[in-house]
């Protein structure tokens, strides 16, 4: 249902009446997803497979470790020079843009 929703006309035109542009292309392309699925896959190997935790707390502050006090901070991404999240922030901050 997600990749159908930018071509209903009255979504996009309350999001339009926000500022906000539907960034989807087309069903089905993988593309569109390709950030989020990469976030997930990662989220998953490096966390979440092969453990089982007590109870859904217990995962939802496992999953909110991972990504406030690990991949934000920490992890650095090819796709910002090898910086983490924070830090290209940090810099990109800096450079008053």
């Amino acid at each position: 249902m997600a990749d159908t929703l930018s071509s209903l006309p009255l979504i996009r035109l309350g999001f339009a009446s926000h500022g906000v542009v539907c960034s989807m292309s087309r069903r089905g392309n993988c593309h569109d997803n390709a950030p989020v699925e990469s976030f997930f896959g990662l989220l998953k190997r490096e966390r979440i497979r092969r453990r089982i935790y007590p109870t859904k707390e217990a995962a939802r502050a496992e999953v909110f470790d991972y990504i406030e006090m690990f991949y934000n901070p920490k992890r650095r991404h090819g796709s910002n020079g090898g910086l983490s999240p924070v830090e290209f922030e940090r810099r990109y901050a800096q450079r008053g843009c």
